[in-house]
């Protein structure tokens, strides 16, 4: 890697904060906002990035609650953030805005890694934009601190990439590598 990373997951939502126990709908219609806590969480990790790094330049996925997050970032760091498809959430299809099980029931968790969601994307497709998207960046710049806010499948699946896991791996750690809202991490 020619840069340094910093990998930040949204504040927390509303289904974070009453553990909704389904997906996210798609497109989001109303956006789906930060909490009070969640802007909260985003100014603390912030903060506490702030301590250590003087961030060159932050990258957000474009949809609203990561919007929200790089905005508040922004404020904090004084770096106007730029927004990219390739970090948004993965795309559960049919599955949006109902219960996790509707899901889990027809296509277990593993088999996301090759199994598509009618209408949405696999885990391996998931992976391969964030993929993109990262190659991209790191190729144009050199020896910057660059802050990426983006979401708990993006980054868990990013994270995993270079410790170097297996699909099988990945799993067996998820609970290790998939942050918690308002949480970040380097590579």
């Amino acid at each position: 890697m020619r840069n340094k990373y910093i990998l930040l997951r949204h504040g927390e939502t509303k289904y974070q904060a009453k553990d909704l126990p389904i997906f996210y709908p798609f497109p989001e219609n109303p956006p789906i906002s930060l909490t009070t806590k969640g802007k909260k969480m985003i100014k603390d990790s912030v903060l506490e990035i702030k301590k250590e790094n003087d961030i060159d330049l932050i990258y957000a996925s474009p949809f609203y609650r990561t919007i929200q997050s790089a905005k508040i970032a922004s404020g904090i760091l004084g770096v106007k953030p730029k927004y990219d498809k390739r970090l948004i959430d993965i795309n559960f299809g049919i599955y949006h805005g109902r219960p996790f099980n509707d899901l889990w029931n027809k296509i277990k968790e593993r088999e996301l890694f090759y199994k598509k969601p009618e209408g949405g994307e696999t885990r391996r497709e998931v992976k391969k934009r964030v993929l993109s998207f990262f190659k991209e960046i790191d190729k144009k710049h050199k020896d910057k601190t660059i802050l990426i806010i983006s979401h708990a499948d993006p980054i868990w699946l990013l994270v995993s990439h270079f410790k170097g896991l297996t699909e099988e791996e990945t799993m067996k750690h998820k609970k290790d590598y998939h942050p918690k809202v308002g949480t970040f991490t380097k590579l």
